[in-house]
């Protein structure tokens, strides 16, 4: 069923059979979110690449050339993104590189490296640093920790994977380089941030408008990592 909604058309979906409330909210949802459908349109692998686009936009922390890597990739959307505005799909003169993590399998993206394994995994910093013949220039994250639907558990869960995107970041990233990672809005995440303070210069969190508004997601955008002497 559709019935209009402003300018545009508002899909229901039917309850019945083994569906269940939680699966047609979710599928009611998608079908009409915008983003879904202009991600379609325009050849994104998921509506989460709206967000890095827009929070590159605002504070470009992609350039042409850069070196990327990609945490928990699949299904892809970030490292499309990724790969066109450094350049390692081809499109501009300055050929960046983009390593894209899981321990999930992806589909092949243009310009893109994947990498199935776990970046917890004690060898994974240097296996990384030889597919990108060095450091990274950007470690980002759209990755979201299984949920148990006890919110301060999931919170928890949450900044425990970000805690350690955020020390495999350190162990990779060049000087001045930069960490984004997806948490969630709470008082949780208070030993992240002095832990991202104490490695990178400038911390702040962003909401794109992508992001759904009833969402408690935002991102932690660290730049300027200040690696240790010696490191």
């Amino acid at each position: 069923m559709t019935r209009n909604t402003s300018d545009r058309l508002h899909v229901t979906v039917k309850s019945g059979g083994k569906r269940k409330l939680s699966s047609k909210l979710w599928l009611e949802r998608q079908l009409n979110d915008p983003y879904v459908a202009r991600a379609r349109r325009e050849g994104w692998r998921s509506r989460a690449a709206f967000k890095l686009l827009e929070i590159d936009d605002k504070f470009g922390i992609l350039k042409p050339g850069m070196a990327v890597v990609d945490l928990g990739a699949a299904p892809g959307g970030w490292s499309q993104v990724a790969a066109r505005r450094v350049g390692a799909d081809g499109e501009l003169a300055a050929k960046g590189r983009v390593i894209a993590i899981d321990l999930l399998e992806m589909g092949e993206i243009a310009g893109v490296r994947f990498m199935q394994l776990d970046f917890m995994a004690d060898d994974a910093p240097q296996r990384l640093m030889g597919m990108l013949e060095g450091r990274a220039d950007v470690v980002m994250s759209d990755m979201a920790a299984n949920t148990t639907g006890h919110r301060k558990t999931d919170q928890l869960r949450i900044v425990g994977l970000v805690e350690t995107a955020a020390a495999f970041a350190c162990d990779v990233l060049k000087p001045g380089g930069a960490f984004l990672a997806k948490v969630l809005q709470s008082g949780a995440d208070a030993q992240l941030l002095a832990q991202l303070k104490r490695d990178f210069t400038t911390v702040r969190h962003v909401k794109p408008a992508a992001s759904r508004s009833d969402s408690a997601e935002r991102y932690v955008l660290a730049s300027g990592f200040r690696r240790p002497a010696g490191g």
